[in-house]
């Protein structure tokens, strides 16, 4: 599901349900494995999966969010998230599903006539590790 993404001429693409998901912490779990999707690649979601390794603090959002590791590794292979940007793959949950199902149903329709990878564009990484969805941006940074 991981692939490298690359300059997109249509980045960014508008996120219509990550910013207002509604998802606690508690509901991942050190151990769980997740995904951050980042936009279509052939007519599918893709994005960069990860570990969930520990609870940490989630600086651009003054919440709780998790300590995630990427076991592919690459320039950094581990970051904070908050968890409303994070998908269930080691387990299938009701919550998960629902959400990924209305990704594709925004997403998959409007990429259908290409089969680049297209980098929707919605996370940066701060100096200081954070994943950071555009819409959290608070102040420029």
């Amino acid at each position: 599901m991981s692939q490298p993404p690359p300059t997109s001429a249509f980045a960014p693409t508008p996120d219509p349900l990550t910013p207002d998901r509604d998802i606690t912490h508690a509901h991942f779990q050190a151990g769980d494995t997740v995904v951050v999707l980042k936009g279509v690649a052939g007519g599918e979601l893709w994005g960069d999966a990860m570990r969930v390794v520990a609870p940490s603090w989630h600086t651009p959002t003054d919440e709780d969010g998790w300590r995630l590791r990427d076991a592919t590794g690459g320039v950094q292979s581990y970051i904070t998230g908050h968890p409303r940007y994070f998908v269930h793959l080691s387990r299938r949950c009701p919550d998960c599903l629902i959400y990924l199902r209305a990704m594709e149903n925004a997403l998959l329709l409007r990429f259908a006539d290409r089969d680049k990878l297209i980098d929707c564009g919605w996370y940066t990484t701060t100096a200081l590790g954070q994943l950071v969805h555009i819409a959290d941006i608070r102040g420029g940074r």
